[in-house]
């Protein structure tokens, strides 16, 4: 048989094979990247960066309202994956790069791809490394939209983060009926951007 699947939202089509992350419930994986787009409130003039793409999902799905996207993922085989989504979508201001998120966003990385307004993370169970919030901090976009399938770890990340930023919204999705689990997504502001408005 073949040695991949196809999913399918909003006309995106994605290859997935055994090694690509892909949420499960991908009726609920829809309505989770609707909410994603909807904090994120980009307006066509915004870079965005999203970390931990995997195989570029998120990044492709807001793409179309973003001026360019910059997907990161640690894992080679999910960013050739993204790359392919990308050309099989013809989506065209899009890149995806492979590297550790502690080490990726250093000044050469920023100053090659862009100061981003708006980072989206979606990141494993562990939630995000100290040094990688400490990068987001140092890198201050606007926004953040902080996606989690575990809240524990996602509550000690936004308290790094608390100084610098105020939670807005939060919308947990119920991607995994009869049971206790949800991915959160939260909205976060810089908070003198807020005092600024």
């Amino acid at each position: 048989g073949q040695d991949h699947i196809f999913e399918e939202m909003e006309g995106l089509r994605f290859k997935i094979n055994a090694k690509s992350f892909y949420q499960t419930n991908s009726s609920q994986a829809f309505e989770l990247y609707k909410i994603t787009r909807s904090f994120a409130g980009l307006t066509g003039k915004e870079l965005v960066y999203d970390l931990y793409t995997g195989t570029g999902t998120i990044a492709q799905f807001v793409a179309k309202q973003a001026k360019k996207v910059v997907g990161v993922e640690a894992v080679p085989d999910a960013i050739v994956a993204a790359e392919e989504n990308a050309q099989l979508n013809k989506i065209e201001n899009v890149e995806f790069f492979v590297g550790d998120m502690k080490h990726v966003f250093n000044n050469d990385f920023l100053k090659a791809h862009g100061q981003p307004d708006v980072i989206i993370t979606d990141p494993p169970r562990d939630g995000m490394h100290k040094d990688v919030v400490q990068q987001i901090l140092n890198i201050e976009p606007k926004k953040i939209v902080y996606v989690s399938c575990n809240s524990a770890t996602q509550a000690r990340d936004l308290a790094l983060m608390d100084a610098q930023y105020e939670v807005i919204k939060v919308q947990a999705v119920d991607m995994f009926p009869q049971t206790f689990h949800v991915e959160n997504v939260v909205l976060l502001e810089k908070r003198n951007e807020i005092l600024n408005n």
